[in-house]
């Protein structure tokens, strides 16, 4: 089967789950052929062979994290942005232009791919582009209609793009099912939407098998753009620094290997994959922003957590994790210190409920059931 796959770039989650259910695909004998942006295809182009690169469509961000206000000028205006990382002021191309772009990056490979089927991880424009020259799609998301921390002035969009949602042949959720979906208030009422029998919850992408863990620090991965990880580093430090809590902060700078270390506190540039596992399996409490992969991170290893949310989708999986009192959301640095203390003082009872988590979690084998859904629309 000759699968094309597209792969939003709006926080590297995607590119995550689009490698692991990318590389099952391939190991069935399947042909996939990938499409994504900015760093997601950096990640992609290491992992296979037939990788292709498409216009980025993003929110405007900053190091406050997305503006929604400024997002919805955007949506139809280009407009200045800092970028932190160059230390320079730049352009940011309107989200129209940018999907219009997006849209004919996709188009220019259909006839030469032809495929049998077209999935979509986050990526609306593909699942236009599939439905108007009608190839069989699949939606793989953790998101379809927010119902927590959403912009009301973002509504209007959102039902515009529900249109090609409701279309699609299957949406595959990366997530347990209800009430244990991490996801669901991201997910919102699927019935209202209209999608809650073509919705299937598969479980995570990624191996949540428990392992033998022990508590020796508090671990904070950072991500997002390099204003927001300022921003966190900024709040972290001074918390750790005051309690005297020994900690690791790595600030997802791929590439660059260095360490600093500030009283109990070491900062690392980068982790490699082994190194966070390494750092997971170690950690007394994680600390991070809310995304949906390292949500399952933390349920892989059972650890209690605190979440600094920097948009409305971390935001809402944080408030899941709360209510299943495995963890605690905090917003400025007062709020992280007595979020600290709470879990050094009732370990025990936020680790059960992760634990109790953790096994719910490994009821399901989501990679192989997504393969599953893929073979039976593409054979459809």
């Amino acid at each position: 089967m000759r699968l094309m796959y597209a792969c939003s770039e709006l926080g590297l989650g995607h590119a995550s789950r689009t490698i692991a259910l990318g590389k099952r695909l391939e190991q069935r004998g399947h042909e996939v052929f990938f499409f994504s942006g900015g760093r997601a295809f950096q990640l992609l182009k290491k992992e296979f062979k037939h990788v292709y690169p498409v216009t980025p469509v993003a929110w405007y961000e900053n190091s406050s994290g997305v503006v929604t206000s400024v997002s919805l000028i955007n949506i139809l205006f280009p407009l200045p942005v800092y970028n932190s990382e160059a230390d320079k002021f730049e352009v940011k191309t309107s989200c129209a232009m940018e999907t219009i772009h997006r849209y004919y990056d996709l188009r220019k490979r259909v006839y030469e791919i032809a495929p049998d089927a077209l999935i979509a991880d986050g990526d609306l424009n593909a699942l236009r582009m599939a439905q108007r020259w009608k190839i069989p799609d699949i939606y793989v998301t953790n998101v379809v209609r927010p119902s927590f921390g959403f912009s009301s002035l973002l509504s209007p969009g959102e039902r515009i793009t529900e249109i090609y949602v409701k279309k699609c042949r299957k949406i595959i959720v990366p997530d347990n099912k209800p009430p244990h979906t991490i996801c669901e208030y991201n997910i919102g009422d699927l019935q209202s939407v209209g999608v809650v029998n073509k919705t299937e919850f598969v479980g995570s992408f990624f191996d949540t098998n428990p392992l033998e863990v022990s508590e020796k620090r508090v671990f904070a991965p950072v991500s997002g753009p390099f204003g927001t990880r300022a921003r966190l580093l900024n709040m972290l430090l001074p918390v750790f620094r005051e309690l005297g809590v020994k900690s690791i902060i790595s600030l997802g700078t791929p590439g660059e290997q260095k360490t600093v270390k500030s009283g109990n506190c070491e900062v690392r540039s980068w982790l490699s994959t082994q190194e966070r596992a390494e750092a997971m399996r170690e950690a007394s409490i994680v600390v991070f922003s809310g995304g949906h992969i390292t949500c399952f991170e933390t349920i892989k290893y059972a650890k209690p957590s605190i979440c600094i949310p920097t948009q409305p989708e971390q935001f809402a999986n944080a408030e899941k994790l709360q209510d299943l009192h495995c963890s605690i959301v905090a917003k400025n640095k007062n709020q992280l210190a007595r979020a600290i203390r709470e879990i050094e003082e009732n370990r025990a009872t936020f680790r059960a409920n992760a634990e109790v988590l953790n096994e719910v979690s490994n009821k399901y084998d989501g990679l192989n059931r997504a393969v599953e859904i893929v073979e039976e629309v593409g054979a459809a």
